[in-house]
């Protein structure tokens, strides 16, 4: 049996869904976690019944995810996929992100820093 892991973090972006000819279907996500100066951005995959896990999902959710790992060999190439079969939200508001306060001005967007380091 594969080991299962957990982890926790910001839905960054969802991708449409997939559809192989052999009526294989994926839908793959990508979550921030944060990871000191760098955040990491990790993307899972939903395979066949699990694909319907996204549908409730949207960028900014903040969420749990339980996964395995999957690695397979094709071509003397080794790949390995973050194979997600339970997300669940986090927080009490259902990882939503909370409305802006009524003094904020929700259109504008923080500079990004020129002055750091990139991490690659």
């Amino acid at each position: 049996m594969p080991a299962m892991f957990e982890i926790t973090g910001t839905v960054k972006k969802i991708f449409d869904e997939q559809t192989f000819g052999s009526g294989f279907n994926k839908r793959e996500f990508v979550i921030t976690v944060p990871d000191g100066r760098f955040p990491q951005d990790i993307k899972f995959e939903c395979v066949k019944d699990k694909v319907a896990l996204l549908s409730s999902l949207s960028v900014g959710d903040e969420i749990k995810v339980s996964f395995d790992l999957r690695g397979r060999e094709w071509k003397d190439n080794y790949y390995v996929n973050l194979n997600a079969w339970k997300l669940e939200p986090v927080g009490a508001a259902g990882g939503k992100k909370p409305a802006p306060a009524a003094d904020e001005d929700p259109n504008i967007v923080d500079e990004p820093r020129h002055d750091e380091d990139v991490p690659f």
